[in-house]
């Protein structure tokens, strides 16, 4: 690739990561062959934000690369943090739950226990109390069991504009199996505690893209989702693999 085609990847790379980016990582994922046009990419970005028209400039730290926000900003930047509502860390379990919920709104308690094949009922106090799911109704069956939801503060969590801007099914096993191929996010068995764990939304391929296996019984949850479609809609199990509207029931 040419200079003009790697800027933008470069830029991405650098944006995107928590620590400096070394030329030489950058090299690694690139290839060797674009180490001069990795660098005159970097060389561009750096004057190019280096402009009073950018509020933030891209740093040389440790050997590596990395976005920070200008220093004649910082006052700005410290009165609209104080603002700002720190991530929220999900445990694994908590991500399953919170998936199954993103994709069945609104669903019932049993539902998702059926389909996770676990007592979830510590993770969904978790996920209410942190505002990510709330209650939208009552089922009309025995019991009236509670329905439940997402949140706006889930969207705002996850970066989506909209429920519509969830991922497919097929993609969800994709990134899902993705991410059990790459680094662990969490390490051992988590049991279904609902307490915080090492994992946050901003830190998975998507949100909630780490549940590719239940904790019980080995299957994937888009997998348990099209079983659990095929029981309660004979006929319809089709349509499963889209994602489903808010009012979907």
């Amino acid at each position: 690739m040419n200079e003009e085609k790697l800027r933008p990847i470069v830029e991405s790379l650098i944006y995107l990561a928590e620590e400096p980016v070394t030329v030489a990582s950058m090299i690694e994922l690139l290839g060797e062959e674009n180490e001069a046009a990795i660098r005159q990419a970097i060389s561009r970005l750096r004057n190019r934000y280096s402009s009073p028209e950018h509020g933030i400039e891209i740093k040389e730290i440790a050997d590596g690369y990395k976005m920070a926000t200008k220093p004649e900003h910082h006052a700005w930047v410290q009165k609209f943090l104080k603002y700002q509502t720190p991530s929220i860390r999900l445990s694994l379990p908590a991500l399953e739950t919170l998936a199954v919920i993103a994709y069945r709104q609104p669903v019932t308690l049993p539902e998702i226990q059926e389909i996770r094949g676990v007592n979830a009922a510590a993770v969904m106090k978790t996920l209410v109390e942190k505002k990510l799911v709330t209650s939208g109704g009552r089922k009309n069956v025995v019991g009236r069991p509670t329905l439940y939801k997402t949140t706006r503060d889930f969207l705002l969590q996850f970066g989506l504009k909209n429920l519509e801007e969830l991922p497919s099914l097929d993609e969800y096993q994709e990134l899902a199996q993705a991410s059990l191929e790459g680094v662990a996010v969490v390490s051992g068995v988590e049991s279904e505690t609902g307490a915080e764990g090492p994992v946050s939304p901003r830190e998975t391929a998507i949100s909630a893209s780490n549940t590719g296996k239940q904790s019980t019984g080995g299957q994937s949850a888009a997998e348990s989702r099209k079983m659990w479609d095929a029981e309660q809609n004979p006929g319809g199990a089709g349509n499963s693999d889209r994602v489903p509207a808010a009012g979907d029931s």
